[in-house]
């Protein structure tokens, strides 16, 4: 069964409905629970880390975020199970079949080691990096999409109680693509395979962008009638107070619309984040300009 949170930690951020979560790589920063109330892994759970070679999989860095979130009784989001980039070497040299037969391994795999995860991000990046082996898992197919419907419907059998998201990039900041998304969307959710719409929101798609543009785009993939959950916030800038102003142009759109349930930020520790400059707290503890105003924010929404 899916576990509802009650997200009102003391120490984390949010205190209302929704979520602002963070990743943790291989280890628990000592100050993550003072922000943060919902997981998602950096690496540790894609694939590619998982099975470096087939049929052994490697859970442990995986774990650690797994772990966390069943002790601090927050969500935990698995990230992820199809993506082009960051697959295991292997799978190159597999005939079709094998392919398919290595991906439902890995699934089930995945399944008995987390029965329970809140979450999972089953598609990852299926506009900018399909995955290699999805002419294996039906192409294009009739929907145009079968290779992703195919994805679904393997990780909703195996994990019947978790919340399956769709997630991708260069959402938020373009509506010809947010088109195409919702296409795929719409195809999942006629066969009731698609709980969430996930859409990272980096820094190269938002430093720059409108928060007008942001509500459009959110109002019309919220016309699907799906929550909708940034998922790879980051934002950089030439000083702190230009990143803290940025967050106060893009958070507030992203977090008071309606369909939005929960923010997860990609990183937050100056030196340890995967795009340069976008840390909110410096490695020695102190807090940036964006994060005193995010805390000042979020205590009164």
């Amino acid at each position: 069964m899916f576990v509802y949170f009650a997200l009102h930690s003391l120490s984390a951020l949010a205190s209302g409905s929704k979520w602002v979560g963070n990743i943790i790589a291989g280890s628990v920063p000592s100050n993550w629970d003072q922000y943060w109330n919902q997981v998602t892994a950096e690496n540790g759970c894609k694939r590619g880390s998982v099975e470096n070679s087939q049929g052994n999989y490697n859970w442990a860095e995986c774990d650690v975020s797994a772990n966390h979130a069943t002790q601090k009784s927050i969500p935990f989001k698995y990230h992820n199970f199809v993506w082009g980039s960051q697959e295991p070497g292997f799978i190159s040299g597999l005939a079709a079949a094998a392919q398919k037969t290595a991906l439902d391994n890995y699934i089930k795999a995945a399944a008995t080691h987390y029965p329970n995860p809140d979450f999972i991000d089953v598609v990852n990046e299926a506009l900018h990096a399909p995955s290699s082996i999805r002419n294996a898992i039906g192409g294009d197919g009739s929907t145009g999409w079968d290779w992703i419907v195919y994805s679904f419907k393997a990780a909703r059998a195996a994990f019947p109680s978790a919340k399956l998201l769709i997630n991708e990039y260069g959402i938020i900041n373009d509506a010809s693509a947010v088109t195409r998304y919702v296409n795929i969307i719409n195809i999942l959710k006629e066969q009731n395979l698609i709980d969430g719409i996930g859409i990272q929101c980096h820094q190269f798609n938002v430093n720059d962008l409108a928060a007008s543009t942001i509500t459009s785009n959110l109002d019309t993939l919220a016309k699907t009638g799906l929550p909708i959950y940034p998922s790879e916030l980051d934002i950089n800038a030439n000083s702190e107070a230009e990143q803290a102003n940025i967050y106060k142009r893009v958070f507030p759109a992203l977090y008071e619309h309606a369909s939005v349930k929960g923010i997860t930020l990609w990183g937050y520790i100056t030196g340890s984040t995967w795009k340069d400059g976008t840390g909110i707290v410096e490695s020695g503890g102190q807090e940036r300009q964006a994060l005193t105003w995010l805390k000042e924010y979020l205590s009164s929404h």
